[in-house]
C-alpha cells in the first residue's frame, strides 16, 4: 500500500516494557563486567519485591492481578531502582526502595499511567535522604569478588574504608572543595578513567547502546535524549571554558554518574514526563541543567533524581504552554 491511511500495528504495554528491559541488558552486562555480579542479586530481589507489591496493591484495589502483572511495568521500575543504587547496598534498602516506588509513588496515585512523579526517582531520593551512608558505599571497579558482594548485600559486616571508594563525581567535587588541587590533577587519581569514573565509562556506553536500540525501535523519540545530552554538554562546556581548573569537561559529565541512564531511560518516562514535542525538549533540558547545578553546587554529588522530580512538578505547565496549534486554526496573537 503506497497511499494513506496507514494502519499501525498496536504496541502493548507489555511489548514496550519488554523492549526497555532488553535495552537495559548492555548496561547491566557492562556493570557486571566492571563492578561485579552483585547487581544481579539486587535485581532478583527488587524484581521479586516489585511483583509481590504490585500483586498486593492490585488485589487491594480490586483490579485484575495477572493481567497487570504481565505488563512488566513493575519490573522496569524495579530494575531502574537497582541500577541507580550501589551494587552492595543491603537487601532491605533495596526492598524498602521498591516498596516506596510501587506502593507510594505508583499505586497511591492510581496505578500505571496516573503517577505524576517518576517512581524510581522517588525511591532513590527517599533512600539517599534516609540512608546517606549506605547509599554512598560504591565499590571500586573490579575490587570486590562476588562472594564478598553477596555477603554485604545479605547483611554482612561493613568496614567502610575497606569496601568503598568515592565515585568520580564525589571525588572530584570533594577534592575541589577542600582546595586539594585543580581538575587536571584530580583526574589523575585512581577513581578516574579515560572519560569519567574508572570502569563507569563502559557502563555509560552500555546504556548508550541500549538507548539507541530504543530509538531504532521507536519506543522513545529523539527529543528527550537529545535535549538532555545537548543541555548537559552545553552548560558543562560553558563552565569548563570559563574556568577549566574548577569545572570538568562536558565529556566527563556525560560519561560519569547516571547521565546516559537518565538520557534514555529516566527522562523518557512517558507517564511522568512532558508529552508535547517542544515540552519534551524543555523538560529534558531542564533536568540536565538542574542536575549539573546540583552536581557542582549542591549537597549531593549526583543530582539527576532530584532534577527529575523538580521537573515532574512543572510538567502540567509545560504541556499547557507548548501545545501545538490545532490544524486549521491561526495562532492567536498576544
Amino acid at each position: 500500500m503506497i497511499h494513506s491511511p496507514y494502519i499501525r500495528k498496536p504496541a502493548s504495554v507489555q511489548q514496550v516494557m519488554f523492549t526497555v528491559l532488553l535495552a537495559l541488558v548492555p548496561g547491566i552486562a557492562a556493570y557486571v563486567w566492571q563492578v561485579g555480579a552483585g547487581i544481579l542479586v539486587n535485581l532478583a530481589i527488587a524484581t521479586t519485591v516489585a511483583l509481590a507489591a504490585e500483586a498486593l496493591m492490585l488485589r487491594l484495589r480490586k483490579r485484575p492481578v495477572m493481567l497487570s502483572l504481565g505488563d512488566l511495568s513493575a519490573v522496569v521500575t524495579a530494575w531502574l531502582v537497582v541500577l541507580c543504587f550501589p551494587t552492595i547496598v543491603p537487601w532491605w534498602v533495596t526492598t524498602l526502595a521498591v516498596l516506596v516506588a510501587i506502593v507510594g509513588a505508583k499505586h497511591l496515585y492510581g496505578g500505571l499511567g496516573q503517577n505524576p512523579f517518576n517512581p524510581a526517582m522517588v525511591a532513590y531520593c527517599t533512600m539517599i535522604v534516609a540512608y546517606p551512608a549506605l547509599m554512598s558505599q560504591w565499590p571500586p571497579a573490579g575490587q570486590l569478588d562476588f562472594a564478598t558482594q553477596l555477603d554485604l548485600i545479605l547483611g554482612g559486616a561493613r568496614n567502610l574504608d575497606a569496601i568503598t571508594g568515592a565515585t568520580a563525581l564525589d571525588a572530584l567535587r570533594t577534592g575541589l572543595r577542600v582546595g586539594e588541587a585543580d581538575v587536571a590533577t584530580l583526574l589523575q587519581q585512581k577513581a578516574f578513567g579515560a572519560l569519567g569514573g574508572r570502569g563507569w565509562e563502559w557502563v555509560a556506553g552500555g546504556y548508550l547502546v541500549g538507548g539507541l536500540f530504543l530509538l531504532a525501535r521507536g519506543v522513545i523519540t529523539w527529543h528527550m535524549p537529545t535535549a538532555f545530552i545537548v543541555a548537559l554538554a552545553t552548560i558543562a562546556g560553558l563552565f569548563w571554558l570559563v574556568h577549566p581548573e574548577q569545572f570538568a569537561s562536558p565529556l566527563f559529565h556525560l560519561a560519569s554518574g547516571g547521565a546516559m541512564l537518565a538520557a534514555f531511560f529516566i527522562v523518557t518516562d512517558p507517564i511522568s514526563g512532558a508529552t508535547t514535542p517542544r515540552g519534551k525538549l524543555l523538560f529534558a533540558a531542564g533536568v540536565a541543567i538542574i542536575a549539573y547545578l546540583i552536581r557542582n553546587f549542591g549537597a549531593y554529588p549526583e543530582g539527576i533524581a532530584f532534577a527529575v522530580l523538580l521537573m515532574n512538578m512543572c510538567v502540567p505547565l509545560i504541556d499547557m504552554k507548548t501545545q501545538p496549534r490545532v490544524f486549521g486554526h491561526r495562532e492567536e496573537k498576544p
